[in-house]
This record gives structure tokens, C-alpha cells and sequence, in this order.
């Protein structure tokens, strides 16, 4: 079985100026919340969500976190520490709707895991639509330690290897015999391991234009990636990063 990308949230200080930014720049309603978690709707389907840094992380910069679909998040804890990842949080219950937990691979990427136990049948946006996760690349402290883990635990498969010259290969990771995502070594620009993940907009010059006028900083692009698409790297007003991607200039 392999495994997919299922859900996506933020942890930020201030949930009403992160859901007006990323409303203006991604294009995302928002549901009434739930126990102070906001989901985001890319259409009338829900991608992921927003909520308020917990006290010990209030002094944290906005983090992005993406969750992997996992049948049994309890046998999955057992199976990551084998494989030499660290439980960060041990499962628990978000009643009625998912058990989960966080964790983290042998180089240091954190993520987490999950297993509906809602009954209720989830509506999913269409693929590549605009709103949702269209890449999710992992930066890692070492390549190969980095893809024996992913591959073993999640069952993924490797797609194209590119060469990036000085900043090592880019392995592409397949889900379902498609691309969904990419790894490479982490550069020193970034403070630790981590996956970025990247929201698909209608036109990377417009959505720039929006992050400007919406009070956000781009620190990389927009540039054009191997297979046409072109893609920028931003923080919004309350120093989360965030990446964008689209198919068209």
C-alpha cells in the first residue's frame, strides 16, 4: 500500500490575520470553526486548516505541517521508531474524526500521521485544482537515510532522479505511479529538515502581486521548474513560510 498526503494545516500566533492573507493570496474560504480549528476550502471541499500556536510554541515562527494517511496510526508509531524516526507526540483522538500523531524521520523532518475514524465520507477537490497541495518536497539532513525511511514506511516508489549540480540530485517520489513530490539534501538556507509544501494558484505573477498587497515578503522566484511549471517561495505577515505553484506565468 502506499501512502498519500491527506490533510494540511498551520499552527500560527494570530488565526484571523492568517486567514485573511491566505484567503487573498491562496483563494480559500473558510468553515465556522471547530474547537478553534478553521478549515480551509479549496471550492467546497476542505484541504487543510488553521489554528493558534499552544502556548509552549508561542514564541515559534508559523509552521505548516502536512499529514500522511496511515490505516493503524498506533502499529505506524511502532513501524517509524523501527525504522529510526522519533515519536515527537504519541497518538490521541480528535473525537469522532481522526487519531494521529506527530513524528519525525531519521534526519529530522517533522510530519504527522493519521487514521479517520469518522465514518462520513470526505469530499475531495479535483486534482490540480486551485487551492490545493500540488508538491510536497522534503528537505532532508541526508538524501538516502532520508529515502530508505519514506520508501520502507509509506511504500512510495522513485520517479525521475535530477541532477542540481552543487545542491546534490532532486529524486522525485511517486504515489499511485504519479509524481507527487520531491526530496533533496537541505540546503544551508534552511534552519532544519523539513517539508515545504506547495499551494497551486491560476498564475504565479498575479498570486506574487497578491502576497505584496496582502502584507507578505517573496524570498525565492518566481521562477520556472523542470516540467514548465513556475513556483515561489514567500512568508506571510506572520513569518510562516508558504510556496506557491502554477501552471501558468
Amino acid at each position: 500500500m502506499q501512502n498519500p498526503f491527506v490533510w494540511y494545516d498551520l499552527m500560527t500566533p494570530d488565526v484571523e490575520a492568517a486567514k485573511k492573507f491566505y484567503g487573498d493570496v491562496v483563494g480559500w474560504s473558510f468553515s465556522p470553526p471547530m474547537m478553534d480549528y478553521h478549515v480551509a476550502n479549496a471550492g467546497d471541499a476542505g484541504i487543510g486548516g488553521i489554528m493558534k500556536s499552544p502556548p509552549h510554541l508561542k514564541d515559534a515562527p508559523p509552521l505548516w505541517s502536512g499529514y500522511i494517511y496511515t490505516p493503524d496510526v498506533d502499529a505506524a508509531c511502532k513501524k517509524i521508531a523501527k525504522l529510526g524516526g522519533t515519536i515527537k507526540r504519541e497518538p490521541w483522538d480528535v473525537p469522532d474524526t481522526l487519531r494521529m500523531a506527530v513524528v519525525a524521520d531519521p534526519t529530522g523532518a517533522f510530519f504527522n500521521i493519521m487514521q479517520p475514524l469518522s465514518q462520513q465520507e470526505r469530499k475531495l477537490a479535483p486534482e490540480n485544482a486551485v487551492g490545493t497541495v500540488g508538491w510536497n518536497e522534503l528537505h532532508a539532513g541526508d538524501l538516502n537515510a532520508a529515502w530508505d525511511f519514506y520508501s520502507q514506511m509509506f511504500g512510495w516508489t522513485k520517479g525521475t532522479t535530477m541532477d542540481m549540480g552543487a545542491m546534490g540530485p532532486y529524486q522525485l517520489f511517486q504515489i499511485d505511479s504519479k509524481d507527487a513530490g520531491g526530496m533533496m539534501k537541505r540546503q544551508e538556507m534552511l534552519p532544519m529538515p523539513m517539508w515545504l509544501y506547495y499551494f497551486r494558484v491560476d498564475g504565479i505573477d498575479a498570486a506574487v502581486a497578491r502576497i505584496n498587497k496582502a502584507g507578505g515578503k517573496v524570498v525565492m522566484g518566481p521562477h520556472q521548474v523542470p516540467g514548465g511549471q513556475w513556483i515561489v517561495s514567500a512568508f506571510d505577515p506572520q513569518g510562516g513560510s508558504f510556496q506557491l505553484l502554477s501552471f501558468t506565468k
